[in-house]
């Protein structure tokens, strides 16, 4: 078993984290991704605009008639702030070994690694799939965490994942195209009521009109209407 486990606060789930899934999912030959919603996501200064079950849903609605792509309520269930480390932590717990575990991200956020909770323990306890984003090459991560080039191992398009040997959790780098989404820029656009430009599956923007999700805070009268 290979799982590819992809984290995030999906507020809301995009093309772009749909895109990264699937590039380390053919990279690496996983068997299945499993997309897990934060809690509490511990590097973000305000919390998810959208209730964990809205944020489970749009992934679960995001993922359907996928093959081998499912949301985890995980980290939606634990206690406190939503750390990589506890999650695979108790992700060991249940019986997987590190081996198995590949943790999905875009290059992006794994430049900021060393600020993640348990650095650099947690790098014993999963692969990590570094995929690129727009704006940001796999190439950069060479020069900007030198500390990890041990661990860095190029995978070329179109490799036989079973070819990639390593002797410990590596961190794969993966080139790929990916959508150039962000949930800031979805809920902005929301907000502005402006095109979304594909940014987001038709499936989940029907969901966020359905249950009026992102709408903009309307002053009248001197009351304040929200989204419900």
């Amino acid at each position: 078993m290979r799982l590819g486990l992809l984290g995030g606060t999906f507020d809301p789930v995009h093309r772009g984290h749909i895109d990264v899934a699937q590039a380390a999912r053919e990279a690496l030959g996983l068997d299945r991704v499993q997309f897990i919603p934060a809690r509490l996501p511990p590097h973000r200064p305000q919390q998810p605009r959208a209730s964990g079950y809205h944020r489970f849903a749009m992934v679960a609605v995001a993922l359907a008639g996928l093959p081998g792509f499912e949301v985890s309520d995980l980290e939606l269930l634990a206690d406190g702030p939503s750390y990589t480390a506890r999650t695979l932590a108790r992700l060991q717990r249940d019986g997987f070994h590190p081996s198995q575990l590949f943790f999905i991200t875009g290059a992006d956020a794994f430049a900021e690694i060393a600020t993640w909770h348990d650095y650099p323990a947690l790098l014993d306890a999963s692969h990590f799939v570094v995929v690129s984003r727009p704006g940001h090459a796999r190439e950069g991560l060479w020069h900007r965490l030198p500390d990890l080039r041990s661990r860095f191992v190029d995978v070329p398009p179109g490799v036989d994942p079973t070819a990639l040997r390593v002797d410990r959790t590596a961190v794969f780098l993966v080139e790929a195209r990916t959508a150039d989404a962000s949930s800031t820029e979805v809920r902005r656009r929301l907000e502005a009521d402006e095109p979304l430009d594909d940014l987001v599956p038709e499936r989940v923007l029907s969901y966020i009109r359905q249950h009026r999700l992102y709408t903009p805070v309307v002053r009248a009268a001197g009351l304040l209407h929200d989204q419900d």
